[in-house]
């Protein structure tokens, strides 16, 4: 990457014919008013509480890596955020400056996330969940909301139950006016064992296999003209749950994450039963996705309802395989000719029942072109400037039935992999002059798909926003 303070995030703008919409900045809230908030919610003790959910990391430092594996801990991110950087530090924490800045950093528009206030949707114990993500969103309600029509800050909402995920999301939206919302992208639910360790669990993702039906929780969104939007994270799961080291746990972890979560909602359904919605993952990059989508077509290809059949066991000539064996097999093969069957049945049990042969049928999908409708109408993936592999979003070579995924730009300034703030467009605008994106291309991602993701969802989104004339001129066109 070329130097940020050699090139102008203002000059580069300047050049473009199109708005910058950033789907994917950060808050990095200042926790003494945060708890504020939460002691006003629920009182002194649950604030306590949380601001020591909030402190984990030195209160378990001393513990050795054995004892942080039976109590399921792991290295969570430290020196998470720009430190020399004063300026940038502070601008992630001060709403007034950040919003002051963003002509500087060459952003019209930004939709901003917790950092802090993502931590209270994995909490287990309800009553400081709910208050933590009740203080959380009135926090970023009073904080950004003078600053709506360049600034919007992302409500938090819980998922452990439909019925929470449904009062919080009425709440933030109805009574404080959030226009955006990230919802946890999963639980972790113990194993239904008596008295099951912290690292007995499995993960509920909402749409497959869930204890919960949580179609209310999807209805309520497009109701509320909400496009749900996932940034949880992998770290913790059995293969991100280093003592030692954050690098480890943190290489991928959105990706598995926000993977987790499509897929889930993909083969639940979710898309085919609420086409009007759309979906977002955030800071996991794309390549995951093109590949999950080039799965899915090569399994329905080859697993789907039309095609399943040809695996079906009973389909197989018993009479063609035994004379086959018979001719072909060594003695240490014939001499057990007469458990041919048993020995066939293994991974190939002719008694699967059938109710669960067709295991495309909570999709909805019916063709592989219904995949392709998914992946390029419905979900949308948040891409870091810097990510060489958002070409893949656009390489129609290699996207079965020549797709073209949908890329949204995620900064995530505010954090410690933006070094400078004003140097987030530099790094987008060297997709184009590597040639890994062409100008159009650079267009749907920095302003286009982020355009799509929220006013197909709530036409009036952008309204009193200084992005509004060219998204209306664009869904127009």
């Amino acid at each position: 990457m070329t130097s940020p303070r050699s090139r102008s995030a203002e000059a580069i703008r300047a050049r473009l014919d199109h708005p910058v919409i950033d789907a994917d900045g950060h808050v990095v809230e200042f926790v003494p008013a945060v708890l504020d908030e939460v002691r006003d919610v629920a009182g002194s003790k649950v604030a306590d509480q949380l601001d020591a959910v909030l402190r984990v990391s030195a209160t378990t430092r001393g513990l050795s890596n054995e004892q942080k594996r039976a109590l399921g801990l792991f290295r969570l991110s430290w020196w998470a955020f720009p430190a020399r950087n004063t300026l940038d530090r502070a601008t992630a924490t001060l709403p007034r400056l950040q919003y002051e800045r963003l002509d500087e950093l060459g952003i019209d528009y930004a939709v901003l996330f917790p950092t802090f206030g993502l931590a209270p949707l994995s909490i287990d114990d309800e009553e400081l969940r709910r208050a933590g993500v009740r203080g959380v969103n009135r926090y970023l309600a009073a904080s950004y909301g003078e600053f709506s029509d360049r600034l919007s800050a992302a409500a938090v909402i819980p998922m452990h139950t439909p019925q929470e995920a449904i009062d919080e999301l009425d709440f933030a939206v109805g009574e404080l006016g959030l226009r955006n919302a990230v919802l946890a992208g999963h639980v972790r639910r113990p194993v239904p064992i008596e008295d099951p360790p912290r690292t007995a669990y499995w993960i509920d993702n909402f749409a497959l296999d869930s204890d919960c039906d949580y179609d209310p929780v999807w209805a309520r969104c497009q109701a509320l003209g909400i496009a749900p939007t996932f940034h949880s994270s992998g770290m913790g799961w059995p293969n991100r749950s280093s003592p030692t080291s954050y690098v480890y746990n943190h290489l991928g972890n959105f990706a598995v994450a926000g993977e987790h979560t499509c897929r889930s909602l993909f083969l639940g359904g979710v898309p085919r039963r609420f086409p009007g919605l759309r979906f977002a993952f955030l800071e996991g990059g794309i390549a995951w996705a093109c590949n999950l989508y080039s799965d899915l077509v090569g399994h329905f290809e080859k697993r789907g309802r039309g095609a399943i059949g040809q695996l079906d066991p009973r389909a197989m000539d018993r009479v063609r395989m035994r004379e086959l064996f018979e001719k072909y097999a060594p003695p240490s093969f014939t001499r057990h000719l007469p458990d041919l069957d048993r020995a066939l049945a293994v991974l190939s049990d002719p008694d699967e029942d059938p109710a669960g042969v067709d295991e495309f049928a909570a999709s909805g999908i019916e063709a592989v072109e219904d995949i392709r409708g998914v992946f390029t109408g419905s979900f949308f993936f948040g891409c870091e400037a810097d990510d060489p592999m958002n070409a893949m979003a656009f390489h129609t070579r290699a996207n079965p039935m020549g797709a073209t995924l949908r890329p949204i730009l995620g900064s995530d300034i505010g954090h410690w992999d933006v070094p400078d703030m004003r140097g987030v467009l530099g790094e987008a605008f060297e997709l184009v002059e590597r040639a890994l994106l062409d100008e159009a291309q650079l267009r749907e991602f920095l302003f286009a798909n982020p355009a799509r993701l929220w006013a197909e969802v709530n036409p009036r989104y952008f309204e009193g926003t200084v992005v509004d004339g060219a998204v209306r001129e664009l869904l127009a066109g």
